[in-house]
């Protein structure tokens, strides 16, 4: 296991709690090079280990924290993915089927009184909007699938409440589409957003240099950051594009699993963007990249929260992110005021006019910028803890009863 990133301290500000739980944390990726999901998890488990006896089962650990204890899960099988799924539910109900106060999943497991959504439904997915012979002909694709039942099976299962269980989603918007999917879980639904463990605020002319050289990048010119695992999920494709109609000195840095690079290289060699776009992969400590950057492009076509574009808001950056239909944080953002929001991420003419004005306009960058900083203060790991903690108080109190 590697250090937590950052060099962070503990979250000392949190009330303490009126007993210290036992808490079983689940997710089977627990490093800072996964996405938001399993950052959501860390910085969690970071702000909570103070108060409460934190244990975390992860197949992937790459964390290390005062106070928290860690049990790797093994992983026979990395694929076919729903085969470890099942696995890693198996065996982590094996593993804390007594001896805990919570369990916490942030996986697709049928136990644990926390259920912490960040992504939408597999059965939304497969069957929202279908009618007629479209659903029936989805429906005969599931059942012929061992992979598709297994899925819904365990999203059944965890959604059903036959005991006490509270479902948390990361985001009002993911939260409305849970109660459509699930409605007779809406009792047990909550809202626990997203936050920054720390607010660094604007980064200064001579440390954005420093940053850039550190990252191998043009010290000149005006940087626009994009941070994804999932490229072309995330909206680069319309970014590439918009990119043509950005001045020259504009250039684009992606950051993230760059395992799908290859299908983006063609496109960038016909647009003649080879010495515009810089890959840099995965960073274990994403903060270089924001201090670096100039604003962020979240042109994302799914998003149940975009835990990066406060992160950002957080340095300082002006962001250009997809509307509330596409991202979960938009719902909380205003447009022209403290971002900028778009109606269609395909459209990369938009997408280009709306960087054009972050970058050409220096008053309206400032507006962006401090708004910006304003609305991350106001969103903060600290407040999501009490919120997080105060499920498990009562979930305990309840099986205490």
């Amino acid at each position: 296991m590697t250090p937590s990133p950052a060099g962070r301290v503990p979250n000392e500000l949190s009330p303490l709690p009126k007993r210290r739980l036992r808490i079983a944390v689940l997710s089977r990726s627990f490093r800072a090079t996964g996405g938001g999901a399993e950052r959501y998890s860390m910085a969690l488990v970071e702000q909570l280990a103070h108060s409460h006896e934190m244990h975390v089962f992860s197949q992937e650990l790459e964390h290390a924290w005062p106070g928290v204890v860690y049990h790797p899960v093994s992983m026979p099988l990395k694929k076919p993915r729903w085969i470890n799924q099942l696995w890693f539910a198996a065996a982590t109900w094996w593993a804390t089927r007594r001896g805990f106060d919570v369990v916490h999943s942030h996986e697709n497991t049928w136990y644990g009184q926390v259920q912490t959504v960040h992504v939408l439904p597999i059965q939304y997915n497969l069957f929202h909007g279908r009618t007629g012979w479209r659903l029936a002909l989805r429906w005969l694709k599931v059942i012929t699938s061992p992979r598709l039942l297994t899925y819904i099976g365990l999203e059944r299962s965890r959604y059903r409440l036959d005991g006490p269980r509270t479902i948390v989603t990361t985001s009002k918007i993911l939260q409305t589409i849970m109660a459509q999917t699930y409605p007779a879980a809406v009792s047990a639904m909550q809202v626990v957003t997203p936050g920054v463990a720390e607010v660094p605020g604007l980064t200064s002319d001579a440390d954005r240099g420093a940053q850039r050289k550190r990252l191998g990048l043009p010290g000149q010119g005006r940087c626009v950051l994009f941070v994804a695992n999932d490229f072309k999920r995330k909206g680069l494709p319309a970014l590439l594009q918009a990119m043509r109609d950005l001045p020259s000195d504009v250039y684009l840095v992606v950051v993230g699993n760059d395992e799908h690079l290859a299908q983006f290289k063609n496109q960038i060699q016909t647009d003649h963007l080879e010495h515009r776009v810089f890959f840099l992969a995965a960073l274990q400590e994403i903060g270089v990249a924001y201090r670096a950057a100039d604003c962020l492009a979240h042109p994302t076509l799914e998003d149940t929260f975009a835990m990066v574009v406060l992160e950002a808001m957080a340095h300082g950056l002006p962001v250009v992110v997809s509307g509330e239909l596409y991202c979960g944080i938009a719902g909380l953002l205003s447009d022209g005021k403290n971002a900028l929001l778009l109606e269609n991420p395909r459209d990369s003419d938009a997408l280009a006019l709306a960087l054009n004005r972050v970058i050409g306009e220096p008053q309206f960058y400032q507006q962006l910028s401090q708004a910006g900083l304003d609305f991350a203060r106001e969103h903060q790991w600290a407040d999501a803890a009490q919120k997080m903690a105060a499920i498990y108080e009562a979930l305990a109190v309840q099986a205490d009863q």
